[in-house]
């Protein structure tokens, strides 16, 4: 008699703490795609919150994985996947609903010109790499990141909603600022990521006493807070480019000295 052998394979043993940050970014897509939901009964308010608050878990979902050491493959790829959804597919569709439709077959080009460029500009983030010489770059990304490009997007909406002042064709500037958010996503302008930032002990009290004062008016005035600060990231854009400018050529020089150096030894 011959013995069946079966081959037995082993599985690798999953990380258990990868459950809270995957948690956080499941309901991050959760939000993207409700937010949509929210857009087809056009209460435009709620689906803006959703984005936001679909911004804000995936700021947190990466930070609690390094923090409790639960990072994972599928975490990666899960993050990548929620990020399309709730910052390319969901905002364009959200001013497609509102005000693209209205000029039919190219607004929805333009829904199409933006999800895919969000798609690439992911595809790319993931394979960037970092050189040691370089950490430096770490603070900056290479394009508008997809959540500042959602925020970006909804501008025009966000605009409508604050009562700031009234525009006289919203549908004129929401596809230029489309267009030009798509660019920038694929563009290599360096924006910073904020993913580094040492605050000094003697002024964490003032960044937390900002933070609540920031919170506060964001509870009161949602759409004027939201709208004020994407101008001041449209701002920081030219800062950040320049800054990324001279840490490179302070980099550059620091390098070919050091190179100079091991000549002459």
């Amino acid at each position: 008699m011959f013995e069946n052998k079966k081959e037995f394979k082993l599985i690798p043993k999953r990380n258990p703490k990868s459950l809270l940050p995957n948690t956080l970014t499941i309901f991050g897509v959760c939000l993207g795609l409700s937010s949509i939901k929210f857009a087809l009964d056009t209460n435009y308010a709620m689906a803006i919150v959703a984005i936001a608050f679909a911004a804000i878990l995936d700021t947190l979902d990466g930070r609690v994985a390094r923090l409790i050491k639960g990072t994972s493959k599928v975490g990666k790829e899960l993050d990548s996947l929620t990020d399309v959804i709730s910052f390319g597919v969901a905002p364009s569709f959200i001013m497609y609903f509102w005000t693209l439709n209205e000029i039919g077959k190219l607004g929805w080009m333009f829904v199409l010109i933006y999800a895919v460029c969000c798609a690439l500009r992911l595809a790319r983030f993931n394979l960037t790499v970092i050189e040691e010489n370089e950490s430096w770059k770490i603070n900056f990304f290479e394009g508008v990141p997809s959540p500042a490009a959602a925020g970006l997007v909804l501008l025009p909406l966000i605009l409508s909603l604050s009562g700031f002042l009234k525009f006289g064709n919203y549908t004129v500037l929401s596809s230029i600022v489309i267009l030009v958010t798509s660019i920038l996503m694929v563009s290599k302008v360096p924006t910073y990521s904020l993913k580094r930032i040492l605050i000094p002990r003697k002024l964490a009290i003032f960044l937390l006493l900002g933070i609540g004062v920031y919170v506060s008016l964001l509870i009161f005035y949602t759409f004027e807070i939201l709208f004020v600060s994407g101008l001041i990231y449209i701002l920081l854009i030219p800062v950040s480019f320049f800054h990324y400018k001279y840490l490179n050529k302070k980099s550059l020089i620091s390098i070919h000295e050091e190179d100079e150096t091991e000549d002459v030894l």
